[in-house]
Parts: C-alpha cells; sequence; structure tokens
C-alpha cells in the first residue's frame, strides 16, 4: 500500500508546487515507489497557474511545471494523505487549528527533515530567489525522502 504525501504552503502556485514536483522526480531517483505526491494551498484559488518564476526554476532542473494548477487545502486532503509537510510552522498551526485529530501526521517539511525551518514566500521575487528556494526544498525533500525510506 502506498503513501500519500501533501505539501502545503499558502497559494500552492510556489513552494508546495515546486515542492510535489522536485519530490516526485527525487523519490523517483531514489528507487522510492509507492509514494504519491500531492500539494495544496491553505488560501489558494483553484486552477490557478503556477509562477511563472517557479515555472523556470523547475525548467531549469529539467522539471516541467507549466501544467501544475492549484488546489485549495481542504480537511478532506489532510484526512486522506499519510503525511502532511508544510513550508511553514503557521501553515501547520492552521491545519491543526481546522484538523486537530491530525496532529500525528502533519509537519514542517524543515522539522521533518531534521532541520528545523521555515521555507521563504518567494511570490513576487525575481527568478533567483526561486531558484535559491527550489534549492532548499531539493535539500530538505532529499533528507525527508531518506527518513521515510527507513
Amino acid at each position: 500500500m502506498g503513501k500519500k504525501i501533501l505539501f502545503v504552503c499558502t497559494g500552492n502556485t510556489c513552494r508546495s508546487s515546486m515542492a510535489e514536483a522536485l519530490a516526485r522526480v527525487l523519490a523517483e531517483e531514489k528507487g522510492l515507489k509507492d509514494l504519491t505526491f500531492l500539494s495544496a494551498g491553505t488560501m489558494a484559488w483553484s486552477g490557478e497557474k503556477a509562477s511563472q518564476q517557479a515555472v523556470e526554476a523547475m525548467a531549469d532542473l529539467g522539471i516541467e511545471l507549466s501544467q501544475h494548477r492549484a488546489t485549495l487545502l481542504s480537511p478532506e486532503l489532510v484526512a486522506e494523505a499519510d503525511l502532511v509537510l508544510t513550508m511553514t510552522e503557521n501553515h501547520r498551526r492552521q491545519i491543526l487549528s481546522r484538523c486537530p485529530e491530525f496532529k500525528e501526521k502533519v509537519y514542517t517539511l524543515g522539522d521533518y527533515a531534521g532541520v528545523p525551518i521555515d521555507i521563504t514566500d518567494p511570490y513576487g521575487s525575481p527568478v533567483e530567489i526561486y531558484r535559491s528556494c527550489a534549492g532548499e526544498l531539493k535539500d530538505l525533500i532529499s533528507k525527508a525522502l531518506q527518513k521515510l525510506s527507513k
């Protein structure tokens, strides 16, 4: 039985969309099967495209993101996920205020990866900031996948 991992940020057009795409590629590279990756935003406009800078930063890594469409976070998505990884402590708190029964599976990505940091929102920044964010995400997701594979 596979595991479903949900990445959460605010708009689901930058950080969590990049995290979802990166996780798919990294899991495949590590030979980790039976993992499904999704993403959503606490205040997402459903159907919104990934930001152009996020698409560009991912393209630099050979990852396609232009087809991504934002999803609004729902209690159902949290319930269906085996692990919920948020970009910030604030996102984690928002989820737990609505769904306290899921506290055992909701972590910040940083905490889960063993590097207790928040991922800064690059929204509206130049593409270099998105590239830096993608690098940070890649590092943390690699650590998280290592933990998951044990």
